[in-house]
C-alpha cells in the first residue's frame, strides 16, 4: 500500500512546493506588472493550456465554472493586491488559512455546528496570524488584511467546488474558472491600471504560474488525490506555507522574527488539526483549492 501511494505524495509534494515557491516569483513580477494585469495574463496562459486539452460542453457546467471562476478571481485579486504590500511569507501563511476557514463556512451554509477540533484548529491558527503579521503597535497591515480577505475567498472557492465538482469532468471546469478569472482580472486591469501587456522581463513568471502551477501542479494533485484520497491530499497540501516561507527566506532574504516563527508554527499546527480530520467529518475537504 505504502509503495503504491509513494509516487502520488511525492507529486503531492512536489505540488505543494510549486504553490509555496509561486508567492516569491509573484512578489517579484508585480513590481514589473500590475497586480490585477498579473493575474489576468497568468490565467488566461493557464485557460488556454486547458481549453487546448478539453473543451466545455453544455450550459451547466460554464455556470457552475463561472460561479466558481468568480470566487477563484475574488482569491487571486485579494492575494495579489495583498502580496504588493506584504512579504512573501507572511502572504503564503495567510492564504494558508483557507484550509481552516473553509470547514467553518461549510458548517455555517450547511446550518451546522463545527467540530470541536475545527474550533481547536481556527482558534491555533488565528492565533499564529495574531503573532506573524500584527505589529507592535497591534494594527493588521493593509496588505495581511487583504490576505486574509483571500483566504476567504479561497474557502468559498472550496465550498463551491464541492457541490459542483462530482458533476462534471475535471480538467474543462477548471478551464472555466481560469477563464473566468482571467476575464475579470483583465477588465479590473483595465478600469484601474490602464490595461497593461506584458513585457519580455515577466513573461517568464507568467509562463511558470500560468503553466506549470496553475495547470501541471493542479493536475498533479487531481490526479494524486484520485489515488489517496481527499484527506491525505489535504495534509501534504499543508506543507505549502511551510514552502512559501522557506523560499522566501532563500530566495529573497526574508528573515521571520523569533514572534513570526512560534505563530508560523500555530498556523500550520492549527491547519494540521483540521485536516488530519476524517473525510466523514470533513466534507468540505473532498475538493481542493485548484489553482495557487
Amino acid at each position: 500500500m505504502l509503495r503504491r501511494a509513494a509516487l502520488p505524495i511525492a507529486a503531492l509534494v512536489v505540488a505543494a512546493f510549486l504553490f509555496g515557491a509561486t508567492f516569491v516569483v509573484i512578489k517579484d513580477a508585480i513590481e514589473l506588472l500590475p497586480p490585477l494585469a498579473f493575474v489576468g495574463w497568468r490565467f488566461l496562459i493557464g485557460a488556454l493550456v486547458l481549453l487546448a486539452l478539453a473543451r466545455p460542453l453544455g450550459r451547466v457546467i460554464w455556470k457552475d465554472g463561472f460561479v466558481a471562476g468568480v470566487f477563484l478571481f475574488a482569491g487571486y485579486a485579494l492575494q495579489t493586491e495583498g502580496l504588493a504590500r506584504t512579504s512573501a511569507s507572511n502572504s503564503g501563511l495567510i492564504t494558508g488559512l483557507y484550509v481552516v476557514v473553509t470547514p467553518l463556512l461549510a458548517a455555517a451554509v450547511a446550518r451546522r455546528r463545527p467540530q470541536i477540533r475545527i474550533i481547536a484548529g481556527t482558534i491555533l491558527a488565528f492565533a499564529g496570524l495574531a503573532l506573524v503579521t500584527i505589529g507592535d503597535r497591534l494594527v493588521l497591515a493593509t496588505g495581511d488584511l487583504l490576505t486574509v480577505g483571500c483566504a476567504v475567498a479561497f474557502a468559498g472557492h472550496i465550498v463551491v467546488l464541492a457541490r459542483v465538482a462530482p458533476r462534471h469532468p475535471v480538467i474543462p471546469l477548471t478551464a472555466i474558472q481560469l477563464l473566468v478569472t482571467a476575464v475579470l482580472s483583465l477588465a479590473g486591469s483595465a478600469l484601474r491600471e490602464g490595461f497593461p501587456l506584458p513585457g519580455r522581463d515577466v513573461m517568464v513568471a507568467l509562463v511558470f504560474t500560468g503553466v506549470v502551477v496553475s495547470g501541471g501542479a493542479f493536475l498533479a494533485q487531481v490526479w494524486a488525490q484520485s489515488k489517496v484520497g481527499a484527506s491525505l491530499t489535504a495534509i501534504i497540501l499543508a506543507l505549502e506555507p511551510a514552502f512559501a516561507v522557506a523560499t522566501a527566506a532563500v530566495v529573497a532574504g526574508e528573515v521571520l522574527t523569533d514572534r513570526g516563527w512560534i505563530g508560523a508554527g500555530l498556523i500550520l499546527v492549527g491547519i494540521v488539526v483540521v485536516v488530519s480530520l476524517s473525510e466523514e467529518e470533513l466534507p468540505a475537504a473532498e475538493a481542493v483549492s485548484p489553482a495557487h
